[in-house]
């Protein structure tokens, strides 16, 4: 999709219902293969029909999964009924992707054991939290200073899965290794500030409300990436949380040092 004024008619309406970057960007993305499957047609003069046939491609010749397919679905209607504002009826037709059950990967407290043994430094404790807290792992990243309680041993999570706010439990095992992580992290903050950065994204509009909290220590990411970056939807240039990758992939070392043959990822943490 290009830059051109439907691509900034997307962009306000997604952004205006706070969608996340992820799902933004998700979205795009399925309208771009939308597009290229249809020859570069334009996306004002298709429909129901033109969404079918591509939904109906991805299950068959493609051979996605459900969930993939509805995810598909789901960008190519807001796109026609938020963005464009126009109504679409047949989407039933589509050829539905097979939903093959899948055992979950289960891990027994001597696995999980080794493999946090092997684990070192804020891989680890990341790790401690998911597996003691239940979070999945872009929650725990996401976690600011003030969704801490030690007294209480709760997390806070905010706009959690289905956008909602809940509490969890503080591992135990986990609370010393923290309050240590958060004297490093708390370095890494003042010397940010001394280099004029420091702030980070705020959500809603807190930013303009409260026009401090940005540099404030509370809204500071408890996992804060290991270098300044700009961010590509906002133009905002400092330190945004650790990205999903580099723990996922310690996690997948760790179960292959100590030999553990089953599928883990930092989901099965769960």
């Amino acid at each position: 999709m290009q830059k051109s004024a439907l691509r900034i008619q997307f962009e306000k309406v997604v952004r205006l219902r706070h969608y996340s970057h992820r799902t933004e960007r998700s979205y795009v993305g399925w309208i771009r293969r939308f597009a290229d499957f249809h020859r570069g047609r334009s996306l004002e003069e298709m429909g129901a029909p033109d969404i079918v046939a591509f939904l109906s491609d991805l299950a068959v010749r493609q051979n996605v999964s459900l969930s993939t397919q509805r995810q598909a679905q789901a960008a190519l209607v807001f796109l026609y009924r938020d963005v464009l504002g126009l109504e679409l009826e047949g989407l039933a037709e589509a050829v539905r992707a097979r939903s093959p059950r899948v055992l979950p990967t289960v891990l027994c407290r001597g696995e999980v054991k080794s493999i946090l043994e092997t684990m070192t430094g804020t891989h680890r404790l990341i790790a401690t939290i998911l597996y003691g807290g239940g979070l999945r792992l872009i929650e725990c990243l996401r976690l600011r200073i003030k969704d801490l309680d030690f007294d209480r041993q709760q997390i806070g999570v905010r706009q959690g899965n289905g956008r909602k706010d809940r509490f969890t439990t503080l591992p135990m095992t986990a609370a010393d290794p923290i309050r240590e992580h958060l004297d490093v992290v708390r370095g890494i903050h003042q010397q940010d500030l001394t280099a004029g950065f420091g702030r980070v994204p705020l959500p809603y509009a807190l930013d303009r409300k409260l026009s401090n909290a940005a540099s404030d220590w509370s809204w500071q990411w408890v996992f804060p990436a290991t270098r300044i970056s700009r961010d590509r939807r906002t133009g905002h240039v400092g330190r945004h949380h650790l990205h999903e990758t580099t723990t996922q992939k310690a996690v997948r070392s760790a179960a292959k040092r100590v030999g553990i043959t089953k599928r883990v990822t930092t989901h099965t943490f769960r």
